[in-house]
């Protein structure tokens, strides 16, 4: 690729109407994106004429730069060193800082340092079969790639369950990925629907300036004491077991359950814990249950989760008829039916720790695959 038919973040890319032929593309520059760049680059594949990195977002940082401003690094779950630069070593680290400027910042000092191709915004909107290549078409032009590692994440696709009468609801609906802060919500009566981190930490937030009700799909499970490692290895295990036999990929945590924080000790306290089971229906004011029982919100929050964002895949017919995509490879990253594609970010490896693990996986196997490899 000549310079002058590409241009990192700064300038845009533009790219010539002939698809211009790299090696690897990478699709998606968070943990994951990141991770499989850096280590393409140091088992020798070069920047730009080997492969190149392809981000929709405006600037470095992944979903990170989305993400609400009460959610700093004190509040987030852990973030991981990026392979070669530690966190500490790069930006503000004040547990009160926003994890939406931190976590960004670190991203451009990383790609800035490792020297690597990414450029931005590029939206891929599909990939499809060319035979040897695999056609990657953008919204700046197209690329012929021998292999794709696809780090696409899930902040585009959140995830809304679909209930009878939902249409038909009069307040708001929002969902996780629509939140900014809590008083956006004071006085209002809000009902919270989810049992993962992200509910947990909001339930907190909004349940002291509004009446909140939390109503999740399943008991929700507390574990007292940190998870040692033993357990996000068996944990691990399960998402991949089922990925490997093509099932779709379940949360590392709806495996572990929540860990007690002081946080959610003060939240037990304060009486905010306390569960419904899921309603059956929506109604115009609000939701009834299976026993008859309604009642009336102003708004339903849904934090409800995200799936994978692989719809511009969707050409390469990679799902089984169950939904989910068939994995194998040391940590699941590469698709069974077509070898020139791995998935990082996807099942096990859907955490900052499994991203970077499974960056480097990906990169050595395709490279070795694709013959790439002394």
């Amino acid at each position: 690729m000549s310079a002058d038919q590409a241009h990192p973040a700064s300038g845009g890319i533009e790219v010539a109407r002939v698809a211009l032929k790299v090696d690897i593309v990478v699709i998606g520059a968070g943990q994951a994106g990141l991770s499989s760049a850096y280590h393409l680059q140091r088992l020798g594949l070069l920047p730009a004429r080997g492969f190149v990195v392809l981000d929709q977002s405006p600037q470095a940082g992944g979903a990170w730069q989305f993400r609400w401003p009460s959610l700093t690094l004190s509040t987030v779950n852990r973030i991981h060193d990026l392979p070669g630069m530690r966190f500490a070593d790069a930006v503000n680290t004040e547990a009160q800082v926003q994890a939406s400027v931190a976590v960004p910042d670190y991203f451009a000092a990383y790609e800035e340092n490792s020297h690597l191709p990414v450029f931005r915004p590029v939206k891929v909107s599909t990939v499809v079969n060319r035979g040897e290549r695999l056609r990657v078409e953008t919204d700046a032009g197209n690329f012929s790639a021998r292999g794709v590692i696809n780090a696409t994440g899930t902040w585009e696709t959140p995830f809304i369950p679909d209930y009878l009468g939902a249409g038909s609801f009069r307040g708001r609906q929002l969902h996780t990925r629509d939140y900014r802060q809590a008083a956006d919500f004071a006085g209002q009566r809000v009902l919270i629907v989810g049992g993962g981190i992200s509910a947990i930490q909001l339930l907190d937030e909004i349940s002291r300036v509004a009446k909140t009700t939390w109503v999740t799909r399943r008991e929700p499970e507390f574990r007292e004491g940190e998870f040692s490692p033993e357990d996000g290895r068996a944990a691990v295990a399960l998402v991949e077991e089922r990925v490997r036999r093509g099932a779709p990929p379940h949360s590392v945590v709806s495996v572990t359950g929540l860990r007690m924080t002081p946080a959610i000790a003060a939240m037990r306290e304060r009486g905010v814990l306390k569960r419904l089971p899921m309603f059956s229906d929506i109604t115009e004011t609000g939701v009834k249950w299976a026993d008859g029982a309604t009642q009336d919100f102003d708004m339903i929050l849904w934090c409800t989760g995200f799936r994978s964002a692989l719809d511009h895949l969707a050409p390469l017919h990679l799902r089984e008829p169950g939904g989910g995509i068939k994995m194998t490879g040391r940590l699941a990253t590469q698709v069974v039916n077509d070898p020139r594609l791995h998935l990082v970010g996807y099942g096990p490896s859907a955490s900052t720790i499994g991203a970077n693990r499974a960056g480097e996986a990906a990169a050595r196997e395709l490279m070795s695959y694709l013959g790439l490899l002394p």
